[in-house]
């Protein structure tokens, strides 16, 4: 076998020479690496910007709605079997927006904007719960708040009231014998005028105990039934009927509210103050225009509720002169007070009646 001469040598190796510059030549340098990197990530940020979630919602302010007027062409506080006097000026129930699919860059954005603020997700999405759950729970709140409402202004009109069998344990003494919506007359030899009655009449009863309940199903008469007391799941030492007594108006005429799309608690005070305006002639709003918050229980008790600064701020930009402010989040709602909206402090149906009288006759009015 010959050996190539020199000549012969730089002629062969010609091709693989071009073809080592060739592919030096399609290499990128290091710089040109990091160029390519760095846009690549970019790239990714943004679309983990705007596409994925993060575990956050963002809090704003919420519609508001006069609860004198209409929605929908629905009257909103509708009483009918009832003769209803003339209102004027608006008592504004407000809300709190809840964005729960936010971005990364949708929460900068909401955040910048200074009319929202954000909260992790778990605050308003407790325990794993989906957003489906959570809205059956808002709407059943904001079902037991109309009811609340009713009765707290019916109470305080001086209406009759009845108490009624609520939900009822499985399984308990007072399943099979007692049905929810039940009217609890007499327990144990007490008569029964409001909830805590049922309570105080199984006072000194023991587990196994009879006790005969005289209740009203619908219009039938009042019949009794004998009940064998329970032991309580807890620590009380009474004997148990399993159930929860509940107070309800008992009147002839029919209270509806019509406002649907709306959830939680902290509508009851509002839709009180509006019962309580159509029954009673006061005119309460007197021409202006009032908003307002709070959760309130059958007694009328107003308790404290949570995105107060934002329904302030809906609350003056749909007019609101007066806000009706829970007593204890006074401290909150006058730290952020917007400019021309007067607060007004409420421990109960009562005195947020007292003080829009007050306000209508130009005298002093509680603030915060």
């Amino acid at each position: 076998m010959s050996t190539p001469t020199p000549a012969e040598q730089q002629e062969q190796d010609k091709p693989a020479a071009a073809e080592q510059q060739h592919v030096a030549g399609r290499r990128l340098s290091r710089r040109g690496w990091t160029v390519l990197v760095s846009g690549v990530l970019v790239v990714a940020f943004l679309v983990a910007g705007f596409v994925v979630p993060v575990p956050y919602v963002a809090i704003g302010p919420g519609p508001t709605y006069d609860t004198l007027g209409s929605v929908r062409d629905k009257t909103v506080v509708q009483i009918d079997g009832h003769a209803v006097a003339p209102t004027h000026g608006q008592l504004r129930m407000t809300t709190v927006q809840v964005s729960s699919d936010v971005t990364l860059f949708g929460a900068m954005g909401l955040w910048i904007s200074g009319r929202y603020a954000l909260a992790p997700r778990e605050e308003y999405f407790p325990n794993g719960e989906t957003e489906d759950q959570v809205s059956k729970e808002n709407v059943k709140m904001f079902q037991d708040s109309q009811s609340n409402a009713e009765v707290a202004a019916l109470r305080t009109l001086h209406f009759p009231i009845k108490v009624l069998a609520g939900e009822i344990v499985a399984g308990a003494p007072a399943d099979k014998a007692i049905a929810p919506g039940d009217q609890l007359v007499d327990v144990n030899g007490q008569v029964i005028h409001q909830q805590e009655d049922v309570r105080k009449a199984l006072t000194g009863t023991k587990p196994g105990q009879k006790i005969a309940m005289v209740i009203k199903h619908g219009d039938a008469a009042p019949k009794t039934v004998s009940i064998t007391l329970g032991t309580p799941p807890d620590d009380r030492k009474e004997g148990f009927i399993g159930l929860t007594a509940v107070d309800r108006a008992d009147v002839k005429f029919k209270t509806t509210i019509n406002l649907a799309d709306v959830g939680g608690p902290s509508a009851g005070l509002i839709f009180a103050l509006a019962i309580v305006d159509r029954l009673s002639g006061d005119d309460l709003a007197n021409g202006q225009t009032i908003a307002g918050t709070g959760e309130i229980d059958v007694k009328g008790n107003v308790s404290p509720i949570g995105g107060i600064p934002f329904k302030m701020v809906s609350a003056r930009e749909d007019g609101a002169t007066t806000f009706l402010v829970p007593a204890d989040n006074c401290a909150e709602a006058k730290e952020r007070v917007p400019d021309g909206l007067q607060l007004i402090r409420v421990e109960n149906l009562q005195g947020a009646i007292d003080a829009l009288k007050n306000l209508k006759a130009h005298r002093p009015v509680p603030g915060c």
